[in-house]
């Protein structure tokens, strides 16, 4: 790869196809692609709606032309899809990044990290107190990545999920 350049974007209702890609690729890394229900009309509704739930920044890594390929190239390499949440300790939103993926074949230059950075950013200019997110135990190499971003892991605090007939229980109480 001759020259990688790394371009960012706020993803548009265009590329629901794509982030259903990049989504269940990254299931298909953390060992669920079963768990994926997602689909391009849900996204396409949740993503950019009336209402919409989520954004996604979508990378490109563009390759400078070669002597085999003259003309310049561009690939989806990673994305990021955030939404906003709010602290009541800190009386401010805070910006809660639910997905991360990149490409294995782009990892290691930069994408992950123009990724997050880009998404400091936005929480600066939106005023959130915090950003964060999960990673899975597993998760070795992700996780000394954050830790290296200056990440600190929450780890006396555990997740709660309800979900399908529990959610449908909770909610006739």
């Amino acid at each position: 790869m001759a020259d990688p350049q790394i371009r960012l974007v706020p993803a548009t209702e265009r590329d629901v196809g794509l982030i259903l890609w990049f989504i269940k690729q990254l299931a298909l890394y953390e060992k669920a692609s079963e768990q994926v229900t997602a689909t391009e009309d849900l996204l396409r509704q949740n993503l950019f709606g009336s209402r919409p739930y989520a954004e996604v920044i979508i990378a490109y890594i563009r390759h400078s032309p070669t002597p085999d390929q003259p003309s310049v190239v561009e690939s989806p390499a990673g994305f990021a899809l955030y939404f906003h949440n709010f602290s009541t300790w800190v009386g401010r939103p805070g910006l809660y990044l639910e997905d991360l993926f990149v490409c294995s074949e782009y990892r290691g230059l930069g994408i992950g990290k123009r990724l997050l950075t880009q998404l400091a950013s936005i929480a600066k200019e939106r005023q959130c107190g915090r950003m964060e997110w999960v990673v899975l135990d597993w998760n070795e190499p992700s996780i000394q990545f954050y830790q290296s971003l200056g990440a600190e892991q929450l780890k006396e605090w555990i997740i709660n999920r309800v979900s399908g007939k529990a959610l449908d229980h909770l909610a006739s109480l």
